[in-house]
Formats: C-alpha cells, sequence, structure tokens
C-alpha cells in the first residue's frame, strides 16, 4: 500500500483535475483499511516533497479517529514514537504544524487511557530546547492539546505559566513569541479559580507586549488574541484582573482610536472595553479610568464608517456608542454624565457635523443610564438636541431625533413639561425631507407621547392629521413608525381620540389583510395600534365592531412571522382588559394560541456539521490549510432566534391577563397556565420570566376570586399561593436580573398586603430571610461583580431593585401587625446602611421614604427608633433634592403621629425645620402639601405642644393643596377638628379657613369624604357666627360661596 499511496498523495497534489479527481477516489478507497495509518506515517516521515509530507500528516489526522481502536499496540507506539520524532526532526513549519495536530487527536485517545505518558515530558523538554523550531512547536502542541486534552494540564498550570511567561519574553525568536500567545489564548478558557487567574493576570505585561509587536510589524490577526485572552479575564466570575485592569484599558484605547488598524481589530478592543464596563465597573471606577475611556470613546462616535455596509456593526462610532451605554447604566452616573455633557456642549457647535451628530448621539446614548442627573440639567440638554433638530445637516438632525426618542423614553416625567416647545419641533421632524429623519421622528412622537394626558389636546388635530397623511403616503417603513407614533397619541387623548378612532381602524383593515413576508411587520404593527385604539374608547364604542379584527388576528397565526403572534398577544391582552367578563366568548380561540408560543423551541438554534470532513481535505478540490477542523461533528452556528422570546414573552403575559379578567371563564386553562408559568419563571432570558412573575400573580388575583375561603384560602388558592411563593422566594435569592427581582419584590409588597397573617405566615421566616439578603446586596442579581475593594459607600446599586425590597418592609409592618416589631429589629441596621451621609441622595430618601410608611402601620412601636431616625430625617429636611424634602416632611409627620413622648422632645427643630418649606423659595408643591401634612399631624396628636397662633397662619396661607391630594384627610381634617372644638386660635382666622374650604368644595379631585367633614365644620362655624358669616361669604369668588352656600341647604 505504501508506494501505492505515495504515487496517489504526488498525483493527487497535480494541477491536472482529471488527475486529482482520480487520486482522490483511489485515496478514499485506502483509507477505509486500517493498514493506511501506518502508510501515511512513513510518508509524512519520509517523502521527499515537503507538500506530500503535509499531505499525508492532514490525512492522517483526517483518517486516525476512526482507525486507532482497530490498531494493535505495536502499531499505535509506532505512530506516538514517530510523531514525537517528526515533530523535532522535520524542517518545514507547515509539516511540524500538521504533525502537531496529529499528534493533537491521537493524545485525545492515547492520554486519558494512560496509553502515552511520554507525552508531557516530551513536551516540556522541546519547550526548553536551545532550537527556535522546537520550542515554538512545543507551544504549538500545548495550544492545540487543549482542544483535546486540555483538563489534563490542570495539575500543570504553575509549570505551563512559567513557559508561556519565559517565551513571552523570549528575545530572539519573534516565532515563538507569537506561539506562546497564542497558547495562552487556548489555555485561558481553563481559567476558573483564583489561584490560576493570578497566575495568567502576571502575564498580562508580557501579553501586552507582543501584542504591541505584532501590531507593529502589521500581524494584526494575531496580536488581536490578546483581546480573546481578556475577554476570557473579563468574564471570569474568578476576581483579580487587580491593577493590570489600567494596562489592558490604556492598550485598548490605543488601539481603538488607531484609525489605521482594522476595522475588526479595533472593534474588539472597543468590545474589550464595554465588557469592562459590564462586568467590572468597580475596578474601573477604583483605578479612576472612566474619564480617560469617554475622553477617547466620546470623539469615536464622530469617527466616520468606512467600507461596506457588512462592516457597519463592527464600525468604531456604533462600538464607541454601545461602550458609551454600558458605562451610563452600569458606572456611576456622577462619573458618567459630566464628561459627556461637557463634550456635547463644546460639539454641538463644532463646524464639523460629525462632532455636531456625536454630541446629541451621545446625550441620547446616556439618557437611560444617567436619567437622574440629566433630569436635573433637562433644560441644557434639550436645548442642545431642540437646536439640532434644525441644523442643515440630515445626520445631525437624524441623531437628533433619535435622542429626543430617547429622552422621552428614560427622562420622563419631567420632560412631559417641556411639551410646549418639545412637540412643535418634532412635528416639524416629521415632514422633514429625510425619510432617516421621519422614522426616528416618528419614534421620538411615540415616546413623547406615552406618558402625556390631557397635555397633548391642543396638538391633537394638527398631530393626527400630519401622522393620517403620512399613514397614507409613506413606504412601509415609515408606515410601521407612524402607527406606533399613532398608538401613543391614542394612548394619550384616551376619549379625545374618538373622533379619529373610526378612521384609524378603517385603514387598519388594509394592513390586515397582507400575506407578503415583506409586509407583516406592518400587519403587527397595526394589529398593536387596533388593541390600543380599543383601549382609548372603551368597550362601548369597541364590541360592537369587534369581531372582523379578532378574525383577522387569528389568521394571523396562520403566517409564519413570530412578531406578528407577539403583537397579536398583546392585542389580545388589550381586548380582554377592556372586555372582561365579555371577552370569555374568545378563550377557546386564543388561549391555545397563547399555549401555542408558550411551548415553542427555546429558540437556541444550533447546527451540527454532519460531514465526515473528508471533502475539506486539501479541499479535495483545493488544499487546506492546517487549522481544518477535526473528525467530531462540529457546532457551526449557535444563535438566539429573538423573536421567538419576545413572542413567548408576550404569550406569558396575556395568560395572566386573560386570567385576571374573565376568572371563571379561565378555569379550564388554569393548570396548565401553571405548568407554563412555572416553567417560564426558571426561563434562561429575562424577558420571559419577568412576564411569568408578573402573570403568576394575575393567576393568584383570579384564583382568589374564584375560589373565595371564608376564614382562610380555599384550597385552589392555597396552591396557587405555594407555587407562587416558593418561585418568588427562589427569585430574590438566585435571579441574576435585577429587573426580575424588582417586580417579584413589588408583587410580594401587594401580596402582603392585602393578605392575612395566617394566609402568609408559613412563608414569613423564608421571605424575611430572603429580604435580608437583598438589603445587605448578597443576591445573586447583586453580585455581578467582586474583583474590588471600592469602598462600600462610593457603591451604586440599581434604584429600582431597592426602591422595591424597601417596599416590602411596610407591606411586612401591615400583615404582621404586632409581630413585626422583631422583625424590623433585624432589617433596621440593613437599611440604614443606605442612610449614611456618604451615599447618593436617592439611597437616603428611599431609606425615609420607607420608614415614614412603617412608621404609618405599625403605629406606636416605631417610638424606639425615634432617636435614630429623627437626626436623619432633620437633615434631610434641608436636602437640595425636591424628592428628598418630601419624603421627609411625611416621615417626620408620621413619626410625630406614632411616635409619641419620644418624638415630642423634637417638636422645636421639626417645626424649624419645616418652616423654610412654606416659603417663596420652596418650588415644589408636593414638597408644601407634606409639609402640611405633617404639622397637621403633630397638631392632632400634640396640640398643647405647638404654638397654633404661630402656626395656623403659615399653615393656612399654603392651602389649599396642590399636588399630593393624599394629604388631605390630615390637613382637612386637623382644621375640621380644631373647628369641632371651638379652638380660639382658628376661629379668628376664619375668614382664611374659608377661604381654604370654598376652593376644596369646588374641587373635583377632592373626595367625597373630605368635603363632608368640611361641610360639618362650615355649619359649625355658622352655628357659631351665623349672620356674621355674610360678609366673609360675599368676599368669596361666587362659585365658591354658593358651593359652601349648598352645604347648609343639604344639612
Amino acid at each position: 500500500m505504501a508506494q501505492s499511496l505515495e504515487l496517489l498523495l504526488i498525483q493527487f497534489l497535480m494541477p491536472d483535475n482529471d488527475a486529482r479527481r482520480q487520486a482522490e477516489e483511489q485515496i478514499k478507497r485506502l483509507a477505509k483499511d486500517p493498514h493506511v495509518i501506518p502508510a501515511l506515517l512513513q510518508h509524512m516521515r519520509t517523502a521527499k516533497t515537503a507538500n506530500v509530507r503535509q499531505l499525508s500528516a492532514v490525512l492522517l489526522r483526517k483518517k486516525i479517529t476512526g482507525h486507532w481502536m482497530k490498531l494493535s499496540p505495536q502499531v499505535k507506539d509506532s505512530v506516538k514514537s514517530a510523531l514525537m520524532e517528526s515533530i523535532t526532526v522535520e524542517h518545514s513549519p507547515p509539516v511540524r504544524r500538521a504533525s502537531a495536530n496529529v499528534v493533537s487527536v491521537v493524545a485525545k485517545y492515547a492520554v486519558p487511557a494512560g496509553e502515552w505518558p511520554e507525552l508531557l515530558p516530551f513536551l516540556f523538554q522541546c519547550s526548553q530546547s536551545p532550537q527556535e523550531d522546537h520550542r515554538e512547536v512545543a507551544l504549538i502542541l500545548f495550544s492545540s492539546l487543549t482542544e483535546t486534552i486540555g483538563e489534563m494540564f490542570r495539575p500543570h498550570l504553575a509549570t505551563l505559566q512559567s513557559l508561556f511567561l519565559k517565551s513571552l519574553q523570549d528575545e530572539t525568536s519573534t516565532r515563538v513569541r507569537i506561539a506562546a500567545l497564542k497558547a495562552v489564548g487556548s489555555f485561558v478558557e481553563f481559567v476558573h479559580d483564583r489561584d490560576e487567574v493570578v497566575m495568567v493576570r502576571e502575564l498580562i505585561p508580557s501579553i501586552l507586549n507582543v501584542s504591541r509587536q505584532c501590531l507593529a510589524n502589521g500581524d494584526e490577526e494575531v496580536a488581536v488574541i490578546a483581546f480573546e485572552i481578556f475577554d476570557e479575564l473579563v468574564e471570569s466570575p474568578a476576581p483579580l484582573l487587580g491593577s493590570f485592569v489600567v494596562s489592558i484599558v490604556q492598550f485598548s484605547l490605543e488601539v481603538s482610536s488607531s484609525e489605521n488598524l482594522e476595522t475588526n481589530t479595533r472593534h474588539q478592543a472597543i468590545q474589550i472595553i464595554s465588557w469592562l464596563a459590564k462586568y467590572k465597573p468597580k475596578s474601573l471606577v477604583k483605578h479612576k479610568l472612566v474619564v480617560p475611556i469617554l475622553q477617547v470613546m466620546c470623539p469615536l462616535l464622530a469617527e466616520a464608517s468606512h467600507g461596506d455596509d457588512d462592516d457597519d456593526d463592527l464600525s468604531a462610532d456604533r462600538a464607541a456608542a454601545e461602550v458609551i451605554d454600558t458605562m451610563a447604566v452600569n458606572l456611576p452616573r456622577k462619573l458618567v454624565f459630566p464628561p459627556v455633557l461637557e463634550f456635547a456642549s463644546i460639539g454641538y457647535q463644532n463646524p464639523n457635523p460629525k462632532y455636531r451628530e456625536a454630541s446629541v448621539m451621545a446625550l441620547g446614548v446616556v439618557s437611560e443610564g444617567c436619567f437622574e442627573l440629566m433630569k436635573n440639567k433637562l433644560e441644557d440638554v434639550l436645548r442642545i438636541v431642540l437646536e439640532a433638530l434644525k441644523d442643515p445637516e440630515q445626520l445631525v438632525r437624524g441623531a437628533a431625533s433619535f435622542a429626543l426618542g430617547q429622552f422621552a423614553e428614560h427622562l420622563q416625567p419631567e420632560i412631559v413639561t417641556y411639551y410646549e416647545s418639545v412637540l412643535p419641533c418634532i412635528l416639524n421632524s416629521i415632514g422633514d425631507a429625510s425619510e432617516e429623519v421621519q422614522e426616528k421622528s416618528y419614534y421620538a412622537l411615540a415616546a413623547f407621547c406615552e406618558n402625556m394626558g390631557e397635555e397633548i389636546l391642543p396638538f391633537l388635530g394638527p398631530l393626527m392629521g400630519r401622522l393620517l397623511e403620512a399613514l397614507q403616503n409613506n413606504s412601509r417603513n415609515l408606515q410601521e413608525t407612524c402607527m406606533s407614533a399613532i398608538g401613543s397619541v391614542a394612548a394619550a387623548a384616551e376619549q379625545a381620540f374618538i373622533p379619529y378612532a373610526e378612521k384609524v381602524l378603517e385603514m387598519m383593515k388594509n394592513f390586515l389583510v397582507l400575506i407578503q413576508d415583506e409586509d407583516l411587520r406592518a400587519r403587527a404593527r397595526a394589529i398593536e395600534l387596533v388593541g390600543i385604539v380599543a383601549m382609548a374608547v372603551g368597550r362601548a364604542r369597541m364590541e360592537p365592531i369587534l369581531p372582523p379584527f379578532i378574525e383577522a388576528a387569528i389568521s394571523g397565526f396562520t403566517l409564519d412571522f413570530s412578531e406578528l403572534r407577539e403583537y397579536t398577544h398583546g392585542f389580545f391582552s388589550n381586548i380582554a382588559e377592556i372586555m372582561n367578563g365579555g371577552f370569555s366568548q374568545y378563550l377557546p380561540h386564543v388561549v391555545p394560541l397563547a399555549f401555542s408560543s408558550c411551548n415553542l423551541d427555546d429558540g437556541s438554534a444550533v447546527d451540527i456539521d454532519e460531514s465526515d470532513g473528508d471533502e475539506s481535505v486539501y479541499g479535495f478540490g483545493e488544499v487546506s490549510t492546517d487549522d481544518e477542523a477535526h473528525d467530531e461533528r462540529r457546532v457551526r452556528n449557535i444563535s438566539i432566534r429573538t423573536g421567538v422570546l419576545d413572542e413567548k414573552a408576550a404569550a406569558t403575559q396575556a395568560l395572566g391577563l386573560f386570567a385576571l379578567h374573565t376568572k371563571s371563564s379561565f378555569i379550564p386553562y388554569f393548570e396548565e397556565t401553571m405548568k407554563i408559568l412555572t416553567k417560564h419563571a426558571g426561563y434562561f432570558h429575562e424577558d420571559v420570566r419577568l412576564q411569568a412573575i408578573i402573570a403568576l400573580k394575575n393567576v393568584l388575583i383570579a384564583t382568589e376570586s374564584v375560589f373565595p375561603g371564608s376564614n382562610e384560602l380555599s384550597a385552589e388558592s392555597k396552591h396557587v399561593l405555594d407555587t407562587l411563593m416558593n418561585i418568588y422566594i427562589r427569585t430574590m435569592n438566585e435571579d441574576d436580573d435585577k429587573e426580575v427581582v424588582a417586580q417579584t419584590c413589588t408583587n410580594l409588597a401587594e401580596i402582603i398586603k392585602s393578605s392575612t397573617y395566617v394566609a402568609i405566615e408559613s412563608y414569613v421566616p423564608r421571605l424575611v430571610e430572603s429580604t435580608l439578603v437583598l438589603l445587605r446586596e448578597e443576591s445573586a442579581c447583586q453580585q455581578l461583580e467582586s474583583d474590588s475593594d471600592v469602598d462600600e459607600n462610593d457603591a451604586e446599586h440599581d434604584e429600582v431593585l431597592m426602591d422595591a425590597v424597601s417596599d416590602l418592609l411596610p407591606a411586612f409592618a401591615r400583615c404582621l401587625v404586632y409581630r413585626f416589631e422583631p422583625v424590623l429589629d433585624r432589617f433596621f441596621q440593613p437599611l440604614m446602611k443606605f442612610a449614611k451621609a456618604s451615599r447618593p441622595s436617592e439611597d437616603r430618601t428611599m431609606v425615609v421614604a420607607c420608614l415614614a410608611e412603617v412608621a404609618q402601620e405599625m403605629g406606636g412601636p416605631i417610638a424606639k427608633y425615634i432617636d435614630k431616625l429623627m437626626p436623619l430625617v432633620l437633615k434631610e429636611l434641608s436636602s437640595s433634592e425636591a424628592t428628598n424634602r418630601r419624603n421627609a416632611a411625611f416621615c417626620v409627620g408620621e413619626l410625630c403621629k406614632n411616635g409619641g413622648e419620644a418624638a415630642l422632645r423634637y417638636y422645636g427643630d421639626i417645626l424649624r425645620g419645616l418652616y423654610p418649606l412654606f416659603g417663596e423659595f420652596e418650588v415644589d408643591d408636593a414638597v408644601r402639601d407634606n409639609a402640611a401634612g405633617a404639622v397637621a399631624r403633630m397638631i392632632m396628636v400634640q396640640p398643647q405642644s405647638i404654638p397654633l397662633n404661630q402656626v395656623l397662619p403659615v399653615l393656612l396661607k399654603a392651602l389649599p393643596l396642590k399636588d399630593d391630594l393624599q394629604e388631605s384627610d390630615a390637613v382637612y381634617g386637623c382644621l375640621c377638628n380644631l373647628i369641632g372644638s371651638s379652638k380660639s386660635e382658628v376661629l379668628c382666622l376664619v375668614p382664611e379657613v374659608l377661604r381654604v374650604f370654598g376652593q376644596v368644595i369646588v374641587s373635583p379631585a377632592e373626595s367625597p369624604e373630605v368635603k363632608a367633614r368640611i361641610g360639618m365644620a362650615f355649619c359649625h362655624l355658622v352655628s357659631l357666627y351665623g349672620d356674621q358669616i355674610h360678609p366673609i361669604m360675599n368676599s368669596l369668588p361666587s362659585q365658591h360661596a354658593n358651593a359652601l352656600a349648598a352645604l347648609l341647604t343639604r344639612s
């Protein structure tokens, strides 16, 4: 065989295609015989030409897997010896590398079986050889062996680390340094624990040096291996990148900003910065790297994209935007926003339009993460963006529309107060000559209107005129975004949208019959819009015309388009909400569709290459590289079908809403729904988990409604509650997504508040422990990074999460009643760490608001905490943040109301702290209202301790309440009590009292109960003063005087 095989190998390498094809067929036939192995081995060692030796090695690697177990021990030994000899005596680098690949395949079978003990000592010996070729091939082999027996090297990592360090610093050979870099890149995926990370960490300076040398020599493909190594280290759960993060960032920034390098090289460098911001944010803060990174990333936004559209996703400006976004979300806002605002403030006046575009783009990108700081600078950032909307350059106007949409999405509700200046600008942009600007303007309009109410009414006519025209005369793309904008307008306008509803719904019918693939996204938007319009106009107007829309929605499931199914589930959810029990008739049709979407394949698509690979050896038609894949089946592609995830999330949400709104009609579907929700609560993607958490609560509400217990929960409700509690408690501790955990805590707070102690008693110990874990910031979702010793006082957390956690405390207080006191003892210190002066103002006000509600719920037992709380609350009364002052005023009132004698000694300090909140420098009505509530509570519990003759005039001057009408009971109840008891201090202020009463009586926002109390107090005043009241009444506006007079008639 050996002689004939040699001729065939030579023939295969000929340029004649016919000859090659014949040789290929013969080689395939011979390769089925195990004797081909020694024959190929012989040619790999002795053939005269390097091409034949290389081809022999490649074929040997391909075929030895199938024949290895059939070979005798003697042949196996000869193969192993020949391979080790070949890689040391072979002079041709390609043949050496091909031989090394054969070693890797053989090692996969021989080493674990203990059949090749000589291999590792041999490799270590080669790595110390004075010959450059030997050192290089040893490192190549270490690299390739990781693919087959990587775990076998774990006991030798310390030795390998020394070898890699020495090789990376090999001053005599560039080839050895490059091979060492590749070897480290192969081994880093096996690095997990602390000691292993430390070993690799020590290599970082040498890795950086080799990578820099490769870049200088134009060898970018090798240089980027450094980024692959850093990628593994950054994402490793082990900590301890340590101070080397500075070197990594500096190198990454150098590469990021080098325009002469390949797009992919720069993208990998930028990506490392993004990973560091995501996984190691505290390290960037500790080493003061935030500003240096932004000083490079912000200007990159202004870099013009080069090359084909295919490279757009790798372009430096897009990658830089991703980094800035990631930094804004994961790093302290106070470090990220100022440099970005400075860049934007200077850049938007730059004569270069790319810099003007970059300026507004930067502001849009950071608005999600830096929303609180941006709200405080909203006038400044809006000025920049609205100015950019008028820019002569399309790219600047497009970026401004994008930024405005981001503001509208993330800077709510504050941005709505600027509607008079913003909406006209958006209206103007909708008519822009550029389709791209139009599309982004529709997005901005949709986001802006989503949180508007009656403010939209003056603009409704012009908006709808422009939108309806656009809906008829534009491309599909613009029609889709236009429909989204109409949906937001309808949601804001509510009943005022009725004049436009009929025309919009009629137009939607044209979209709901589209079946071509390119039109299905527009059909999805159309069915979504029908659902939103239905919510706006209500059941009475929608129910008679609903059937054809339901029919069209159901027929869409015959089309294979996940986004259409997703939006249709949302449509059904909206219809269920407005129809309630009337939706029951549709359940047999729509619930199976939701079940089907929920039970779809996970969305992970993995393609396996089933071919045996023969065709790719030297192409069998083309010469291959030595890096051809091994015989094993190969994973070629892993992807996540995000459309399916969104569909699952929408279907999961729909099931919960169907149960909530149709109650008993949903009984046949309860069991299957609970199975799905239980499964989805542990789903791999957070969006699906989030909807499962929400839906579980809705199912519980429905179950309790359908199966009411007498004195305790029914068996059906107990089953659902038990499932829900186990899932929620597990989520609090183990889920790694903060939004999911926050929603879980919010749901739990609502459930606990509405439950009896008996119903939740068995869960209380675990709920308390899980809440403590979150307060101590020790849950899975709070452990994304642990490699830094940053002071906890400088650490920022997710506000939404901690606000939701803090809501649990007053819920426990309400449900546990007297049993809550020992629980609060355990919660108190973990909670109070957020109140330290060094913590952000948002943390402190969270604590104050939480304890105000706790005091409200638990009553007298709060007295033991007064001395620990009052200094904090008094200080917060003078905070520069309105929210902090408001919460402090509410808290101080509740502490006085419930704190008894313990609070009394602070009354003087409290009144001095509250007084400025009634002054002209207090611009926030809600703060003043809460201050009024606090004073009222103090008067009600300790009237003798309050200088009423000084306090009441100030209080009355601040009335009526303007923003926080939850204070009405306390404030007006206090005044009515004083009048009822004929306190002289209030009777001398009757004109001011009646001025207030007149405004409250005519207010549509005040409750009938409040008005009834005022009526009784007014009647008491009339009984005291009789006709003396008339001159005062005559001084009031006629509407107010008449309303008060009507009270006398009714009484």
